[in-house]
């Protein structure tokens, strides 16, 4: 009887797989599976190895809790997060970047216009702008939910000194597609490194600073909801973003005030967004 090579092994386990009754369950598992073996194959991976794998994968479990997803940030740090909305957005529709792990359902909703938080949360700044479909046509009644961290790197979740909420808000356009909302103009920071992701950036050379951003998501009926970003065009960052979620299309100057804009901002951000129609049902 001849020894098992790694190949049967790999072979047996995806036979093993076969009988999986969900096509897209089985074609997703099978895949994965034959990577993985072939991924410690090739780099001949040792059992101390794989064990140090275990334990960095279960503290990474371990540090998530209702308000911090560090397997996101795992995600992010990788590139995966940006990979995935890469493959997955509507072409012809603004550019899709990563969710980032400080999303909370539920913000306010506001009018237009209105502050998303408080005037120490840093320099005064409008972002307005148009929603639009594909056609370049206004949709009337489309949603953004837009939040971001203060200027001193924290959001809310991060931050006992805010208020639940601060710097997150929810605005619809008007009949024109139009909107506009008020904020602080954000600046950089770095993600979280009190935890595993943190351990890894550090044995692999990394900094941990992200692009200065605003996140957005954009919806309205009838249309595919795009996960976005913000990003200021005079940020360092934009070559190096921590999470690999720098879009060209995304970055846009934030000027500074001039005579004709409101007075009480300091810098105008000018913004449009375009939805991509959604595929018919069935």
């Amino acid at each position: 009887m001849t020894a098992m090579t790694p190949d049967d092994l790999t072979r047996q386990v995806l036979g093993a797989l076969a009988g999986t009754p969900q096509p897209r369950l089985r074609e997703l598992i099978s895949s994965l599976v034959d990577h993985l073996h072939a991924f410690a194959t090739e780099t001949r991976l040792t059992q101390q190895e794989w064990r140090a794998a275990i334990g960095f994968l279960t503290a990474t479990g371990q540090k998530c809790d209702a308000e911090r997803q560090e397997f996101i940030l795992l995600s992010d740090v990788l590139g995966l997060s940006s990979l995935i909305e890469m493959i997955n957005e509507a072409d012809g529709g603004t550019e899709a970047t990563v969710l980032g792990p400080f999303y909370v359902p539920g913000a306010p909703r506001r009018a237009a216009g209105d502050h998303i938080g408080r005037p120490e949360d840093g320099d005064p700044t409008i972002v307005a702008g148009v929603v639009t479909d594909t056609a370049g046509q206004p949709l009337g009644g489309a949603t953004l939910d837009v939040w971001q961290a203060s200027a001193d790197g924290l959001y809310d979740t991060q931050d006992p000194e805010q208020p639940r909420f601060n710097l997150r808000g929810v605005y619809a356009t008007d009949q024109e597609g139009r909107y506009a909302f008020r904020t602080s103009r954000p600046a950089s920071y770095p993600i979280p490194t009190d935890g595993p992701v943190g351990g890894l950036l550090r044995e692999t050379a990394r900094h941990c600073w992200r692009a200065a951003h605003i996140h957005a998501i954009v919806s309205a009926p009838g249309h595919r909801t795009v996960t976005t970003h913000v990003f200021d065009a005079d940020n360092p960052y934009l070559g190096s973003d921590a999470v690999f979620g720098v879009r060209d299309s995304l970055v846009r100057p934030f000027r500074p005030a001039r005579p004709g804009d409101p007075p009480d901002v300091a810098f105008v951000v000018d913004m449009d967004f375009t939805l991509v129609p959604a595929a018919p049902a069935g």
